[in-house]
């Protein structure tokens, strides 16, 4: 039977693995995550759609004492920005992740997930220091043992960031198949500067977003959080 034709055995599990997929928040961290298991997500990620197959992905994978030292320089220097509010402009995010200017009804929705998290691990408005320590959360990795940072070559389109989100996408499935989570992260942008000559990647890479990686601490109380979803409905147009 040709591959076109192949049915899956199982199609539940693709359904599964979409309608489980979360960004997790909590890893265990004495839960290691072994090479061959990146390896197998990668592979199986690099099958996803890019146009004309340019295939735009590159992927730094950060592991033990690497993955360690990088948490250690961006700390400090989220640390010394909240310190010095004037350093906050040398880490400032240059590749126009998110928009310039913000509108209904996206603005809303990211303020409902941001109160909403806030809301469930107590921190209330005004709460500097809390907030300063859970945005730092994402520079640990939320203590998985694993991290991904995702780079593009600069001279590459807009639609090449169009098949680099299949791929992220597909990378965060695969990962629940091995029954991994995953937490895909615009916050290391801010500080690529550090990121990029970490890592070893290029003058004409762009970073496109960091990626935690490992097993869900299921007992933390910040991974029942889920995002609420638009209906159907509500942004489709039937022509």
């Amino acid at each position: 039977m040709s591959q076109s034709n192949s049915p899956i055995p199982d199609p539940a599990s693709v359904v599964a693995a979409i309608e489980s997929r979360f960004s997790c928040r909590a890893f265990n961290h004495s839960k290691p995550v072994a090479r061959h298991q990146v390896e197998d997500i990668l592979r199986i990620a690099s099958c996803s759609a890019s146009s004309t197959n340019t295939q735009p992905w590159k992927v730094y994978v950060l592991q033990g004492e690497r993955r360690d030292a990088l948490v250690a320089e961006v700390c400090a220097a989220h640390d010394a920005a909240a310190a010095e509010p004037s350093l906050a402009a040398k880490y400032a995010e240059v590749d126009g992740y998110y928009p310039s200017r913000w509108i209904s009804p996206y603005i809303d929705r990211r303020r409902h997930n941001g109160w909403s998290l806030y809301g469930l691990l107590g921190i209330g408005k005004g709460e500097k220091d809390k907030m300063h320590a859970q945005v730092q959360r994402n520079y640990r990795f939320f203590d998985a043992p694993v991290g991904l940072m995702f780079t593009i070559d600069r001279v590459m389109g807009r639609g090449s960031l169009i098949d680099y989100g299949m791929f992220l996408q597909t990378v965060m499935l695969a990962a629940r198949a091995l029954d991994l989570h995953t937490c895909p992260q615009a916050a290391w942008n801010n500080f690529a500067k550090i990121v990029m000559p970490f890592v070893g990647a290029g003058s004409d890479e762009m970073l496109v977003c960091g990626m935690s990686l490992g097993y869900a601490e299921e007992s933390a109380p910040v991974n029942a959080y889920r995002t609420p979803r638009e209906t159907v409905e509500s942004f489709t147009r039937w022509v």
